[in-house]
């Protein structure tokens, strides 16, 4: 278990939310009702009163600290050598494109395709144009899509 939560791995620390904000208690209201055994449809409904967008950005950081969490458990067994392909089974390989240097959808071993996204995704949830930390800036009740 020491080797999961190595610093030097690709574990990255939890995004947390501001104690004292309405983040923060959206976001306890989103652990409570996971941890009391509730039905996920219950459990991911809108409390009211409440900002749907704010609520699904709580949901977001959540499922992004789980990934992160699963991903650095089994990241020790998914190496270059052993997964030299980013695939989902024999018929699908995902191949990485970017504005940066990937300008092309480039075949990556899975570590690598794995360490991209991640760092995406991350540069996204910090991204105050996309996930404002202040409850009720989105500018709108529905989410974008």
């Amino acid at each position: 278990l020491k080797q999961v939560f190595n610093k030097d791995k690709t574990f990255r620390p939890k995004r947390k939310f501001e104690p004292g904000t309405q983040r923060f208690e959206l976001h306890k209201k989103a652990q409570a009702s996971l941890n009391a055994g509730l039905d996920l449809k219950v459990a991911v409904q809108l409390p009211p009163g409440e900002e749907q967008n704010d609520w699904v950005a709580v949901h977001v950081v959540d499922f992004f600290n789980r990934i992160n969490l699963i991903y650095g458990t089994i990241s020790d067994y998914c190496t270059e050598q052993s997964c030299p392909v980013m695939s989902g089974g024999p018929k699908y390989e995902y191949r990485w494109q970017d504005e940066h240097k990937y300008r092309k959808p480039t075949a990556l071993s899975a570590p690598q395709y794995m360490n991209l996204l991640m760092d995406w995704i991350e540069v996204q949830i910090n991204n105050e144009d996309i996930f404002p930390t202040n409850v009720g800036e989105f500018g709108c009740s529905e989410p974008a899509g």
